[in-house]
């Protein structure tokens, strides 16, 4: 594989500093690592062309009774919470969690 070389452009120069380039240079050593790998993941694949992004395994369930659809809604909630953004699930601003907690949430939504 060819490799690429840095260049940067600063539109005021007078503030560029070396923290700011080598921060730039570590940005630049990440995509190329990056695209190196998801390169690397498509390569035996016929129905993946350059880069293989997402990971196998997307199983779709039907949701065919009201304790495994309470399960999949509760899982959609708590995303927040297990990403540390949110100490409560009701607590993000884009969840519709707000709506089942009583509090008005940023969009309509029809109850399950």
């Amino acid at each position: 594989m060819k490799r690429q070389k840095a260049v940067f452009y600063c539109s005021q120069v007078r503030f560029c500093t070396k923290k700011h380039f080598a921060c730039l240079h570590e940005a630049v050593s990440v995509k190329a690592g990056l695209l190196r790998a998801f390169t690397r993941a498509a390569v035996n694949l016929k129905r993946i062309k350059n880069y293989k992004v997402w990971q196998d395994g997307n199983q779709p369930k039907q949701l065919i009774t009201n304790k495994f659809m309470q399960k999949k809604i509760d899982y959609l909630h708590n995303n927040p919470v297990e990403a540390e953004i949110v100490d409560e699930p009701e607590h993000y601003l884009y969840s519709s969690a707000r709506d089942y907690a009583g509090t008005k949430g940023l969009l309509d939504i029809e109850f399950i």
